[in-house]
């Protein structure tokens, strides 16, 4: 749940990436995958992420109806297949939810065709900036100013759809990596990303997420001391990404967010490893969860 005023968060847990439910879509267990959904509502989530995997069309479709049979949240049909995207915009219910709007998670250059489907369910939408198409290949972005292009070019071509798509409507991903194998600054472009294109005037009003347990992907659950790793580096980041714009994130409904001070253990690592570069800060990050107090 989140400490944090005006931060949305998108529960992350339907997600067929996620080992449990993975195997509740494997026996098709409608029951199991409603009740998770309906968990994350109760402890905060303001949307429920839905990701069914590369299954069938009419899974996605069929989870999306019962969900909104019992659930009044809006829900984020998440997933890169055209078909399977469809199915689940087609049978969202917006009178379901409240009257809100889905969210379609995510187009970037490479798909760029999935922004056909606003034709089938107004949304909003997410727009990946984390990565661009060189020479008819996607190619990850270097830079802040390389996705500051991207996200102008993604934002002119949801522009030229026709459909009324407002900057509210907009969703940008600069695309968080994990602290574990940032040796190239890449959680430094993100934050520069959100302040360069919160100051684009043209933008003004856009959203900025991220997928919040991206960032502390591959490290341990606990310090040396035994206190927590994951959820105090997550507030680190929180702690300097939210004034510069970040307002939601996919994430667990089951951790406090909250800003840490300055002087927070974890708020001194993120700092010293958004300074470094290469194996550096790599190294910087073990020590944080190697050491104890």
């Amino acid at each position: 749940m989140s400490g944090i005023p005006g931060l949305i968060i998108i529960g992350e847990s339907l997600n067929d990436s996620v080992p449990s439910t993975h195997e509740l879509l494997e026996r098709g267990d409608f029951d199991g995958l409603v009740a998770l959904a309906c968990k994350q509502a109760s402890e905060g989530a303001h949307y429920v992420d839905v990701n069914v995997g590369q299954r069938q069309p009419e899974l996605m479709a069929e989870l999306v109806r019962r969900l909104q049979q019992v659930l009044d949240r809006p829900l984020v049909i998440d997933s890169p297949d055209k078909q399977i995207a469809e199915a689940g915009l087609r049978a969202y219910d917006p009178a379901r939810a409240r009257g809100q709007k889905p969210i379609l998670n995510s187009v970037a250059l490479g798909r760029v065709h999935m922004l056909e489907l606003l034709a089938i369910q107004p949304s909003k939408v997410v727009l990946l900036v984390s990565e661009a198409v060189a020479e008819g290949r996607t190619v990850p972005c270097r830079t802040a100013e390389e996705s500051y292009q991207v996200a102008k070019e993604l934002v002119r071509r949801v522009r030229e759809t026709g459909f009324p798509i407002s900057n509210d409507d907009i969703i940008i991903d600069p695309g968080v990596v994990p602290l574990a194998t940032d040796s190239t600054g890449q959680l430094a472009r993100v934050l520069e990303t959100i302040a360069r294109i919160r100051d684009d005037k043209d933008l003004a009003g856009v959203h900025f997420v991220v997928g919040l347990s991206n960032l502390t992907v591959m490290l341990p659950s606990k310090r040396a001391d035994g206190s927590p790793v994951k959820g105090p580096l997550q507030n680190a980041f929180l702690t300097k990404a939210v004034p510069l714009g970040l307002d939601m994130v996919v994430a667990s409904t089951s951790r406090q967010y909250q800003f840490l001070p300055a002087d927070h253990p974890a708020m001194r690592c993120l700092e010293e490893c958004l300074a470094c570069r290469g194996p550096r800060a790599i190294v910087r990050i073990r020590q944080f969860y190697t050491s104890a107090g």
